[in-house]
Parts: structure tokens; C-alpha cells; sequence
């Protein structure tokens, strides 16, 4: 069956939406949340501060579409790289790849990682959809720590992400969507892990906390991605 074909009104608002964000990131970029003005950008698409209200009736349905867009986009970059990796690929090696694929991804676009990442907008509270878009992005890195075997050091955590997964169905169907049923525990455990790590490490460097300190950015997640892999017993 063919798609449906949009009317010409239906293509001008969907252009229009299009051309709102584009301004919206670049004033993103420019000068983080606070920057983003919906006045401002009223004026340069040609638009009445009302009329813009018909595409985003809110600063804060524009910036949730802000969000979903990067979360979308990271999603699809780190699993096209997960999925590109070969079978039989160890468990470490991907998660070195996975993280880089964070990394490479937030590097090249600061503002929209820090908007998903960085110091929560005053204010403003993400609907629940984007939950899923968050983890989304952890998907790939739950196969990696099914064959797992965890020290003490991280065991509260595996035992504490079991717990979570027995006592909310949303997130055992997420885990086991990609482990197997006994893997869940040290799945969840790992990816959290994995994302406080990569977390803490690009988000310092994407900011600039770095600046001087005499080491690369990539050379330091790969070392922490190495300490979680030894703390799951990864080859």
C-alpha cells in the first residue's frame, strides 16, 4: 500500500517545525537553555510571537522535542554501531565500543548532549516518553554483561537492579528484551554502570573541565570502561 501523501498545509507545518528547532539548537549551542527564546525565534522565521504558538504552544514542548530528537539520534548511532560489530565480538571490546560511540556522538554535538545530559532546565520536567528514549541508548549495552561475572565490589548493585526488575514489569521487559531470564541483575547493573561512567567522563569533557590537564578524553572512559569490565569478570 502506498503512504499517505501530505497535504501542502501538512508539508509547510512540518517545515516550519523543522525550521523552529534548527534556530532553537543553534541557539543551543550559542548559549545552552537559557538561550533558547521563543521571541527571538518567532522573528527570525517570519512568524507573530502568537502565530509561533501554533507550531510549539510552549518553550517547553519546543525543548521535549529537543530532547526526543537527541535521544532518537544517539539511540540510532550507538546501536548502528553495536549491531555493526561482528557476533562474536568479547564483551569488552564492545563495551569500549559502544562508549566511544557515546562519546564520538556527544563530542561532535555538545549542546544537544548537555540538553539531555547536563544540569537539568529549571522548571521543567521531561514527560515519561522520554524514559524509554533514555534507555533506548543503555539497550545496546545490556548483552554485553549477560555472561557476566560480578565481584563483591559491584554485587549491591546487581542485587539492587534484580530487585528493580522483579518489582517493576516496564523494566523487566526492557532487560529481558535483550538477556536472558537470570541475566537481568547483572545486565541492568552493568549498563547503569556504564552510563554513570560515561556520564561523568564525557560530560566533564564536553564542558571543558579538562582543559590543560594534560590526557585525552577517550584514553580516560576507556580506562574506566576497563575497570567495570574487570569488575564484571568480562573477557
Amino acid at each position: 500500500m502506498a503512504g499517505s501523501v501530505q497535504s501542502p498545509r501538512a508539508r509547510y507545518r512540518e517545515q516550519t517545525r523543522t525550521e523552529i528547532k534548527e534556530i532553537a539548537l543553534r541557539q543551543l549551542a550559542e548559549g545552552g537553555t537559557a538561550a533558547v527564546a521563543l521571541s527571538r525565534i518567532a522573528k527570525e522565521v517570519g512568524l507573530s510571537g502568537p502565530a509561533l504558538y501554533r507550531y510549539f504552544d510552549s518553550r517547553d514542548a519546543l525543548l521535549t522535542d529537543l530532547i526526543r530528537d537527541a535521544y532518537a539520534d544517539l539511540a540510532t548511532t550507538v546501536a548502528g554501531v553495536g549491531t555493526g560489530l561482528p557476533p562474536d565480538t568479547a564483551p569488552r571490546a564492545r563495551l569500549r565500543t559502544l562508549a566511544a560511540a557515546c562519546r564520538g556522538w556527544a563530542a561532535a554535538q555538545p549542546h544537544r548532549y548537555l540538553l539531555i545530559q547536563g544540569t537539568p532546565v529549571p522548571g521543567y520536567t521531561a514527560p515519561p516518553d522520554t524514559l524509554d528514549s533514555a534507555r533506548a541508548v543503555l539497550s545496546p549495552f545490556l548483552p554485553a554483561f549477560e555472561g557476566a561475572e560480578p565481584s563483591a565490589a559491584v554485587a549491591p548493585v546487581v542485587a539492587q537492579m534484580k530487585a528493580w526488575a522483579d518489582d517493576d514489569p516496564a523494566v523487566a521487559a526492557w532487560a529481558h528484551g535483550h538477556v536472558a531470564a537470570g541475566a537481568e541483575g547483572p545486565a541492568l547493573a552493568g549498563a547503569v554502570l556504564a552510563w554513570a561512567h560515561m556520564h561523568g567522563a564525557v560530560s566533564l569533557e564536553v564542558s571543558g573541565q579538562f582543559e590543560g590537564m594534560g590526557h585525552d578524553g577517550g584514553t580516560l572512559l576507556t580506562a574506566q570502561i576497563d575497570a567495570l569490565a574487570d569488575a564484571f569478570g568480562l573477557d
